[in-house]
């Protein structure tokens, strides 16, 4: 079975790190760009990160530059979102999907998707 399975989340209090995972089962990501998205209670679903299935191309949504850092471990078929100063505004629920190759813009673009890991940011 194909899928990916995030981890890592949880509450935290402002200011505070978590560290998601997103881990492959089923397939090689070494071939996947793996984004990761995010959707907060009422609001439409929105991108955080990206990076490239080589790891050499990484984008961060403005919101999240300089606080947020993508990486990727292919041997481990794992790709981590380090969270750091988080705000009460980056809670929602983390999701981390594969597109082939390259970060997409759309968000149809990308074929697998995880079931999502809960973030709060509350003191």
């Amino acid at each position: 079975q194909l899928q990916l399975v995030e981890s890592g989340g949880g509450l935290v209090q402002p200011g505070g790190s978590l560290k998601l995972s997103c881990a492959a089962s089923g397939f090689t990501l070494d071939y996947y760009a793996i984004g990761w998205f995010r959707q907060a209670p009422g609001k439409e679903r929105e991108g955080v990160s990206c990076i490239s299935s080589s790891g050499g191309r990484t984008n961060y949504a403005d919101s999240v530059k300089g606080r947020f850092t993508i990486s990727r471990d292919n041997a481990k078929n794992t790709v981590y979102l380090q969270m750091n100063n988080l705000k009460p505004e980056d809670t929602a629920v983390y999701y981390c999907a594969a597109v082939h190759l390259y970060c997409a813009t759309g968000m149809s673009r990308y074929k697998y998707w995880g079931q999502g890991t809960q973030v709060t940011v509350s003191s």
